[in-house]
């Protein structure tokens, strides 16, 4: 998550402030707002605390259980390093968190128990966009989880064809992208179209919207989904193992909308 203000003469960004508040065990970040930039339950910092972000793992109904803890997994926004924490943590999959607002890094390490850079963690104070887009990442990613937002919370930072086309290209075949849409701004229909026109749109899934409104998409580089009773085990394993709530992702997991296959083929005829 990140904020973009800039200083009155516009040549150099201002970095909203991280600050934290706690209520009833949970440490959370703001970033000079009321909006909730991430959460950490204390006395359990590698537990996934908030619904959504428990859900930006829906990843892994996709990928096979001797397969889970294999690979490179990235992140474009920090936030309170809550997936970051579990991909090297949990996973203890090699790791890559990019983040803009270097306040927030420093934040993450003093609040939020996030390890300095080893051998598996490797955390980049940079724009996602160019950092993506460097011909350099191409293929480097079997993982990639997106929740970028402004200090406001108002929509996704990026959201446009040309960046879900560099995240593509980031993943190695076989990888999987998820993106938390949220906002008073965004549209889930013009962004999950987006997606949809660079994935095909029978390598986009999305699960139904939390309580609070934040609606997960599920983004594939050429994978085929398994059956039912496989998806199943897979579930099972990943409650077992990681305590995540996989088979109640599986009744919330869904096609891309009819209307928005429609809109495609009407777009790709015309």
């Amino acid at each position: 998550m990140i904020s973009n203000k800039k200083n009155k003469s516009g040549a150099k960004p201002v970095w909203a402030p991280a600050t934290l508040s706690e209520f009833d065990g949970v440490r959370f970040l703001h970033l000079d707002s009321i909006w909730v930039q991430g959460a950490m339950r204390i006395r359990k910092p590698q537990q996934l605390e908030l619904e959504y972000i428990q859900r930006m793992m829906v990843w892994m109904l996709w990928r096979e259980s001797a397969q889970l803890r294999e690979g490179h997994a990235v992140q474009l926004g920090l936030g309170a390093a809550a997936i970051t924490r579990f991909c090297h943590k949990m996973l203890r999959m090699r790791t890559t968190a990019v983040e803009i607002n270097p306040t927030v890094i420093s934040a993450c390490r003093a609040w939020f128990h996030l390890p300095e850079d080893d051998a598996k963690l490797t955390v980049i104070n940079a724009d996602a966009a160019s950092w993506v887009a460097e011909p350099q990442q191409a293929g480097t990613a079997d993982v990639l989880n997106i929740d970028l937002y402004d200090h406001d919370a108002a929509s996704p930072v990026l959201d446009d064809e040309a960046f879900y086309a560099h995240c593509r290209d980031l993943l190695s075949d076989g990888g999987l992208m998820t993106v938390n849409l949220f906002g008073r701004d965004a549209s889930f229909t013009r962004s999950a179209l987006r997606i949809a026109k660079v994935f095909g749109s029978d390598q986009v899934w999305s699960l139904a919207p939390t309580k609070e409104g934040n609606t997960i998409v599920v983004a594939a580089r050429g994978v085929s989904v398994p059956d039912r009773e496989e998806l199943e085990r897979r579930a099972a394993n990943i409650e077992s193992q990681f305590s995540l709530p996989a088979r109640k992702w599986l009744r919330l997991v869904r096609p891309l909308p009819l209307n928005i296959i429609q809109q495609l083929q009407a777009e790709s005829t015309t």
